[in-house]
């Protein structure tokens, strides 16, 4: 890892510009259902305003958009938000790499590089959330051929626990434990990512997917399309709805009106309480970067109000573990509002929900109801422990064993360790499971 130095002067101490505002009134996460315990708030405007921050002492963690459902972006100290920080993209066709601010969401990154011809390969639901950390929690789009996104990262800049600049690059040693680095070595600043020449993507809706389908074919189902996602309440003989989303040579490319028996839907399509006006379009081509997402960037996203979970199981234990998550599916009726199936590509990021292993997630929206979400989780995830899963880092979940489910997790740990040893950038959440030694606050 290359080390940059910026000249640092007494007065360069002083941050006016760095605005820390004091937590006057409870900040919460994009669904209102985590209280933030933070004391204040760093809205940089510059990567010195992260420097400045960072050399003022005391516990610091970056805060995106603050979409994790749990702790995970908490601290006893300082928040630090890169979401000010001009983006400044820049783009290396020759690489094939695009190089911006990590403060920068994935829509406007994507209308930016659909305006030059280019396009990333896969796509969060929700367009909204910021790049930095996105690839921090290991967030995914859908697709057997498509990884996670932090697997697209191609290099980091970030902060360290000294103040100085630093650059990370795919080819350094353990650089596969930074892309879903949690937060847990450093303020990313800066993200290079992968990119490929812009494609057209068709979504349509297929309705009376039934149980005995899904579970007989599935991985011929979620390997059918570019993405596949299968929405159900786990209830009755079908699923509600199956989205899928297929790459196209041209806006007139015929789509099958069937898929493994389910009929292609017409009309409004809602996801969850969602309105059917903040989805993508479906039922005709566009680019990618306005079909991938399952939201539109200008739309409120998603529900609000609302509590998640998520668990990474191997694909190919993927119809049993669907089958066990089925035998719970009365108790899960009362306070679901939906779930989602997805494919996730294996990859070799230590952290990432994918890390080894083709997967398949599962994931839950609950209603805002903590106490009823907590006393069904511990039975979830005894009925999902057989199947080795994971849980996703930015939802919320019980006591889990993580060594086994995460193998690289003890490599990671120290490789944060080496990087941030006063623990700069932990907090009781890493230290809680084992990914940061346990310290003093």
């Amino acid at each position: 890892m290359a080390k940059v130095n910026v000249p640092s002067t007494l007065a360069d101490l002083v941050c006016p510009a760095c605005r820390v505002s004091r937590v006057t009134s409870e900040l919460r996460n994009w669904a209102g259902t985590y209280t933030y315990t933070a004391g204040g708030v760093v809205n940089a405007r510059t990567v010195d305003d992260v420097r400045r921050a960072v050399l003022g002492g005391g516990r610091l963690r970056a805060v995106g958009t603050r979409h994790s459902f749990n702790d995970l972006a908490d601290t006893t100290g300082t928040l630090v938000s890169v979401s000010g920080i001009e983006p400044d993209p820049v783009l290396d066709p020759g690489a094939r790499t695009v190089t911006i601010g990590a403060g920068a969401t994935y829509g406007a990154l994507a209308g930016w590089l659909e305006e030059r011809g280019w396009a990333l390969a896969n796509m969060p639901s929700l367009p909204h959330i910021t790049i930095g950390g996105a690839i921090a929690t290991g967030t995914h789009g859908s697709g057997v051929g498509n990884q996670v996104l932090s697997a697209a990262v191609v290099g980091l800049q970030y902060v360290d626990a000294a103040g100085d600049i630093r650059e990370a690059r795919r080819r350094d040693p353990d650089f596969a434990g930074m892309p879903v680095g949690l937060g847990a070595f450093g303020i990313v600043t800066r993200v290079t990512l992968d990119i490929e020449p812009s494609y057209l993507i068709r979504q349509d809706v297929y309705a009376d997917l039934t149980w005995g389908r899904v579970l007989a074919d599935l991985d011929d189902i979620m390997s059918a399309a570019y993405s596949v996602s299968i929405f159900t309440s786990w209830l009755g003989d079908t699923v509600q709805h199956a989205l899928v989303k297929r790459r196209l040579t041209g806006p007139d490319d015929a789509v099958p009106a069937e898929f493994f028996g389910a009929r292609l839907a017409t009309g409004p399509v809602r996801l969850a309480d969602a309105p059917a006006d903040n989805l993508t379009p479906v039922g005709v081509a566009g680019p990618w970067s306005r079909r991938l997402p399952s939201f539109r960037a200008n739309a409120v996203p998603s529900n609000g109000n609302e509590i998640q979970t998520e668990f990474f199981v191997p694909m190919s234990q993927g119809a049993a573990a669907l089958e066990a998550v089925r035998g719970l599916r009365k108790r899960l009726a009362r306070v679901l509002l939906v779930s989602e199936i997805r494919a996730i590509a294996a990859d070799d990021l230590w952290l990432s929900g994918a890390s080894g292993r083709p997967t398949l997630a599962l994931h839950f929206t609950w209603r805002h109801n903590a106490r009823k979400v907590v006393g069904l989780l511990p039975g979830l995830q005894e009925a999902l422990a057989p199947f080795s899963a994971r849980p996703h880092w930015g939802k919320v979940w019980r006591r889990f064993n993580l060594d086994p489910a995460y193998p690289e997790l003890a490599r990671a740990r120290d490789l944060f360790e080496r990087l941030d040893p006063d623990g700069t950038f932990s907090n009781d959440h890493l230290q809680r499971l084992g990914i940061r030694t346990a310290r003093e606050p």
